[in-house]
């Protein structure tokens, strides 16, 4: 990228409050939303319930007032995010979080009066409030809260829900975040044994030394069996949440929240999953092949993840971040100049080092216009596509600054669409460019490998998940009953195809443990194939497609994902046929790797 000084691998964050979690200015910002809350409650309150045009400039101030509130929330809420990931020990961040929490539920419950006043309003006075000019452009997350606010408990319920959810349901959350921050797991190598954070120790799962994964997966598997029964008991009291809150709401389907963050029906994920189900055989064949190459009757599942190759090759963080930028550039020069500046204006926390929390994500700053980008960078071909995953995030948002906040908040099946194309662009423009055989073979088994993913691990996410929900309803369940259904979920998903698995992946994946999105696993599969779809789309059109991807992603935060791939796609997501033609093209790279290692 042309740097004349070494690329820094951690990120900015005083831009946004200097002092870390002790700043002045963190504070200020606090202290000032607890009051402007209850004010925006009284403006909500008295939001008149009829249509004209002074009604819709009194719905368009209110809807103002609680869309800056909400920027803000989100900019500290970020900001706190970002420094309990990068020190799992700062325990002043974890109160600023515990803060932001009660705010955030302060500010929850005057939505839950907004509920209130959208349900007293008649059905021709709605419709002529959302066809007035100042509301039309958020007029489609204004018609999901009326449709949403009749599927729930009355109003007032609901604001109760909302308030003991902050040291009740969210409380559990936030247990498990400190469980992970306090574990250390020992690993010994070259003769010494050292502690790693779990972010450290999860990219030695990864290692292209098999050896090196396999005493990792005992030590991993060792330091969550010790924490089995605590996490145990923070999973089944989450549930038990969920499903009392569900029953009481008459909701049926323990899928019903998370379609419902999803935007999509009931037909468009099971059309997915069968597509996924039928396809298996390809990516069995592939795991056989892996197996033979690695001279093991059968691949563990500590394989599934790492090359078939023990090159033990490293790729440095300025060498990934120009590949990355390179390869942007062949699909949208815009692209690779906003991942340049993310490099350049430190955007991105990579560095590795003990204390950091483990996993990656991409957070944003509403106030700012920017983003933040977390990881830990060892080196690994698996860390240059996670940086290329979290970028794709990035730039999702930041093509969609400048529209009303209010239809910037896309489901993560979307979220996870941005991502994962970002990953393909690196991924295909690498392999098209390639003239060497090794290398060649090398990107294709990397991509067969996300296939293993996204068709294979996050199918046992989601098999283990609806499992765990079914016998959930009869009371908790054992730390030996939550391994038997992760082990069940795990052989299923992979076609009965590893010798060994993963009982404490329950325990292990923060996802199960996120209260903001239950069931956060179909997101990324959605998003593998969604993207795969739109990623043909951009080959069969060429440079012209990149506009209209940008079109596409500033889209995803005002329809159904049923509704904006008829529109920029032409394509019907309740039937497989989209569906198989998406799997088709990844799964092409298989039929590739497995050609050349005939």
């Amino acid at each position: 990228m042309d740097m004349t000084q070494p690329l820094s691998q951690t990120w900015n964050l005083d831009v946004f409050f200097p002092g870390g979690s002790n700043s002045p200015a963190l504070a200020e910002l606090l202290a000032e939303l607890e009051p402007a809350i209850q004010a925006f409650r009284g403006q909500v309150a008295a939001v008149p319930v009829t249509a004209g045009t002074a009604e819709a400039e009194a719905w368009h101030a209110m809807l103002a007032t609680g869309q800056d509130l909400v920027k803000r929330l989100r900019q500290a809420g970020a900001f706190v995010s970002c420094l309990t990931a990068q020190n799992v020990h700062d325990q002043q961040a974890r109160l600023l979080e515990g803060q932001i929490r009660q705010l955030s539920s302060d500010y929850t419950r005057a939505l839950t009066l907004l509920d209130e006043r959208v349900l007293l309003i008649p059905d021709d006075a709605w419709e002529a409030l959302l066809a007035h000019e100042l509301l039309q452009p958020v007029s489609f997350p204004l018609q999901e809260r009326r449709q949403r606010a009749r599927e729930k408990l009355p109003p007032v319920q609901e604001a109760l829900v909302t308030m003991l959810s902050v040291d009740g349901y969210h409380g559990w959350s936030e247990l498990y975040n400190t469980v992970v921050g306090r574990m250390t797991i020992p690993f010994t190598e070259d003769g010494e044994t050292v502690r790693l954070s779990v972010g450290q120790a999860a990219n030695k799962l990864e290692d292209a030394d098999r050896s090196v994964r396999s005493r990792a997966l005992t030590a991993w598997e060792a330091a969550w069996a010790a924490e089995a029964d605590l996490c145990a008991g923070i999973l089944n009291h989450l549930s038990g949440y969920r499903l009392n809150l569900y029953r009481a709401r008459g909701w049926e389907s323990v899928l019903e929240e998370p379609l419902h963050h999803g935007r999509m029906s009931a037909q468009t994920l099971d059309a997915m999953w069968h597509v996924v189900c039928r396809s298996k055989a390809r990516v069995v064949a592939f795991l056989q092949r892996k197996a033979r190459l690695l001279g093991v009757p059968a691949l563990s599942w500590h394989d599934t993840s790492a090359p078939a190759a023990q090159s033990g090759t490293r790729i440095s963080y300025a060498d990934a971040a120009d590949f990355i930028v390179e390869q942007f550039r062949q699909f949208s020069p815009q692209m690779a100049d906003f991942a340049r500046m993310s490099f350049t204006d430190r955007w991105i926390e990579a560095e590795n080092r003990p204390g950091k929390r483990p996993g990656g994500f991409c957070t944003s700053f509403p106030l700012s216009h920017q983003s933040r980008i977390f990881m830990t960078f060892d080196g690994l071909p698996g860390n240059v596509t996670t940086l290329a995953h979290e970028l794709g995030h990035a730039y999702h948002q930041h093509v969609m600054n400048d529209l009303p906040h209010m239809v910037q908040f896309y489901p993560m099946n979307l979220a996870e669409t941005a991502s994962t194309f970002a990953e393909a662009i690196v991924a295909n423009a690498a392999l098209k460019q390639s003239t060497n055989r090794a290398e060649r073979l090398a990107l294709l088994e990397e991509k067969a490998q996300r296939c293993v993913s996204f068709l294979m691990n996050i199918h046992a996410r989601f098999l283990f998940e609806t499992s765990f929900y079914a016998e959930r309803r009869r009371g908790p369940l054992s730390v030996e009953q939550l391994n038997h259904l992760m082990v069940e979920a795990q052989k299923s998903a992979f076609a009965n195809t590893l010798d060994t698995y993963h009982p404490h992946f329950w325990a292990s994946k923060l996802h199960f443990y996120i209260t903001g999105v239950p069931f956060y696993n179909f997101p990324y599969t959605f998003g593998y194939l969604f993207s795969s779809g739109v990623y043909a789309r951009a080959l069969a059109e060429g440079p012209g497609f990149a506009q209209k991807y940008v079109d596409l992603l500033r889209d995803t935060g005002r329809m159904a994902v049923e509704d904006l791939a008829a529109r920029h796609l032409g394509v019907d997501l309740t039937r497989p046929d989209f569906w198989q033609e998406a799997a088709d093209v990844v799964l092409a790279d298989i039929d590739e790797y497995l050609r050349l290692t005939e």
